[in-house]
């Protein structure tokens, strides 16, 4: 199955790709992460509880970063195992400035397999869609308090993001974005 998309974030690409790259900042901006646990260079442990219609699960496996470019490209390969199935997969992220904000393009190859496989390639496809979406909302907070601690002098807070507050930042960008138009 192909996944692909875009995301624009307020940021140039250096300080994107300083995110991207931070195991801290991708255990707190992945929706569902438990652990991410570095266990050589670029090389990550991951446990995800996620859940895609009826299909939820715990999650465990590797993540390998790939093909780095900084701060214009990388390569990532997923490969992981629960109790509804599995997932292997390779994608791309590549970013390019535009004005003041970055394009972030996202595109891969996944596949599924067990009864995560079994719910619809449509149903799968719209989930990865809005986990994506929420990965790339939380980002975006974790600019936004970088960029506050940078304007005040005061140390960078992460910011919070539970399921909920994620998935309301998310709306708030659909909706701004609608209007926008």
């Amino acid at each position: 199955m192909k996944l692909h998309g875009e995301h624009h974030v307020n940021a140039s690409p250096d300080q994107v790709w300083q995110l991207l790259v931070d195991p801290d900042v991708l255990k707190r901006c992945t929706p569902g992460c438990e652990r991410l646990d570095q266990i050589e260079a670029n090389t990550y442990e991951a446990a995800l509880q996620l859940g895609i219609g009826a299909i939820k699960g715990k999650y465990t496996g590797r993540i390998r970063l790939e093909e780095l470019r900084p701060p214009a490209h990388l390569k990532m390969s997923v490969d992981g195992r629960g109790t509804q199935g599995f997932v292997k997969g390779n994608g791309t992220l590549e970013l390019t400035a535009l004005d003041s904000m970055t394009k972030i393009v996202y595109s891969g190859d996944v596949q599924l397999g067990g009864p995560l496989a079994g719910i619809g390639q449509r149903l799968i496809q719209s989930s990865a869609t809005v986990i994506a979406g929420q990965f790339f909302t939380a980002l975006d907070a974790e600019i936004a308090a970088r960029r506050k601690a940078a304007t005040t002098g005061a140390p960078v807070t992460p910011p919070s993001h539970g399921i909920v507050r994620t998935f309301l930042r998310y709306l708030w960008g659909l909706i701004k974005r609608l209007f926008a138009s």
